[in-house]
C-alpha cells in the first residue's frame, strides 16, 4: 500500500517534499504573523506524526512567510514594543480553568511534544520574529538557522501569561538557568546575533541566505545514514542530555548494535575501505 500524500495545503501552513527527502513546512499567514490557531496546531500534530512514519521524509525544515517565523498563538488586536508586534494568546475555548488546561495539554503542548518525538532531524529556519509559542516551536527543532533580522523571545509576562506550552523547559535546555530566568522575567526579545551568543540558534546569516542555508543542512543530513542518524538523535535526547555518563554509554552501545549491523553500517565501512563516497539507503 502506498503512503498517503503528505505534501499539500494545511490549516495555516503548506508542505512540500523534494526528491532528496527534505520536507519544508512553511507557515502561510503573514498577515497574522503566522500565528497559531487551534486548527493549525491540530494539523501540526497530525503532520509530525505522519512524518515519523513516512519513509519518503528524511529531514524536516520549518519556516515562515513574511516578516515572522511565528509570533505565537493567533493574534487578535496588536501590541507593539521595540518595533516587534506581538499580541495576547487567543486559543481555543478557554472559558473555564479545566478547558484551558485541556487545550494546553492536548493542543499547545502536544505540538512541541510531537515535534520532539520525531527521530528524523528537524531544522527551524527563522526568517523573522519567533515569539512566545513560536519561539518554543523553533527551540523544539534540532537545529536553528536565523536570518539576521530575526528576533527571538518569550515575553509572555507582558500579558501576565506563562510559557505554558513548555517554552520554559526548552529555553532552559539552550541557555541555562540564569539566562532563562533573565529572558523570561525581564520579558526580553533579543536580536539574532545575541540569540546566537546565548545558544538559542546555531547560525546567523543574511536574510536571503536563511532558507538556502537550512536546505543545505537538510540535504546533507538527508544523504546520510538514516538508521544511525535517528538512533543518534534519540541517544542524545533520551540519554546523553539527561542520564549519567555510564547510562549514556550503555544506551548508545545497544543502539550501535542496530546501526553497525544495518545495510548503511556495512556500506559505510565498505566505502571507507574502497575509498569511495558512501551510498546510504
Amino acid at each position: 500500500m502506498s503512503e498517503p500524500e503528505i505534501a499539500g495545503h494545511y490549516t495555516g501552513f503548506d508542505v512540500t517534499v523534494d526528491d532528496a527527502g527534505v520536507l519544508v513546512l512553511t507557515f502561510n499567514r503573514p498577515e497574522k504573523l503566522n500565528g497559531l490557531g487551534l486548527a493549525t496546531k491540530r494539523d501540526l500534530i497530525a503532520l509530525f506524526e505522519q512524518i515519523q512514519y513516512d519513509p519518503r521524509v528524511r529531514v524536516a525544515v520549518l519556516t515562515g512567510t513574511g516578516r515572522a517565523f511565528c509570533a505565537g498563538d493567533d493574534i487578535t488586536g496588536g501590541y507593539n514594543t521595540d518595533t516587534v508586534e506581538i499580541a495576547p494568546e487567543v486559543a481555543a475555548p478557554n472559558h473555564t480553568p479545566i478547558s484551558a488546561y485541556t487545550t494546553l495539554r492536548m493542543a499547545s503542548q502536544r505540538v512541541n511534544a510531537a515535534l520532539r518525538a520525531l527521530d528524523k532531524p528537524t531544522i527551524a529556519c527563522l526568517n523573522g520574529i519567533a515569539i512566545q509559542s513560536g519561539l518554543s516551536l523553533a527551540l523544539a527543532c534540532d537545529l536553528k538557522v536565523a536570518a539576521r533580522s530575526a528576533r527571538l523571545g518569550s515575553a509572555t509576562l507582558r500579558f501576565g501569561f506563562l510559557p505554558d506550552e513548555g517554552g520554559h523547559h526548552l529555553l532552559l535546555e539552550h541557555v541555562g538557568l540564569a539566562k532563562t530566568l533573565e529572558l523570561l522575567l525581564r520579558k526580553r526579545i533579543v536580536a539574532a546575533e545575541e540569540a546566537l551568543a546565548l545558544g538559542m540558534v546555531n547560525e546567523v546569516v543574511d536574510d536571503d541566505q536563511a532558507l538556502p542555508t537550512a536546505m543545505a543542512w537538510a540535504t546533507e543530513m538527508a544523504a546520510g545514514p538514516q538508521i544511525a542518524t535517528r538512533l543518534l538523535k534519540r541517544a542524545v535526547y533520551n540519554a546523553a542530555a539527561a542520564a549519567t555518563f555510564e547510562a549514556s554509554c550503555e544506551d548508545i552501545a545497544v543502539r550501535a548494535m542496530v546501526s553497525d549491523n544495518s545495510p548503511d553500517g556495512r556500506e559505510g565501512f565498505a566505502s571507507f575501505r574502497e575509498k569511495r563516497p558512501a551510498k546510504f539507503e
